[in-house]
């Protein structure tokens, strides 16, 4: 039985390349990494709950300037291979 991953870009950069139908995320509680994902995400339920529970604890004023969600990578990564974009 094979696995779907999501069409997660991972990028190190932060020029801004975010392809269209995409957005920007910043993954990680001490070293963020940046992940470009498919504005999609933000309608399902999974991703949401993940969104409240970082706002939650966190707030949304971010230094990095875009949505930043200071959870483990590899929780992010688990999280968004459920997902259907």
């Amino acid at each position: 039985m094979a696995v779907r991953l999501p069409r997660i870009i991972k990028k190190s950069s932060t020029n801004g390349d975010v392809p269209k139908g995409h957005f920007a995320v910043y993954i990680g509680e001490k070293h963020k990494k940046r992940f470009v994902i498919p504005i999609s995400f933000l309608s399902q339920p999974l991703f949401q709950d993940l969104l409240s529970q970082a706002e939650e604890e966190f707030g949304f004023d971010h230094p990095m300037g875009g949505l930043t969600i200071p959870c483990r990578e590899d929780v992010f990564i688990d999280l968004t291979s459920r997902l259907r974009n």
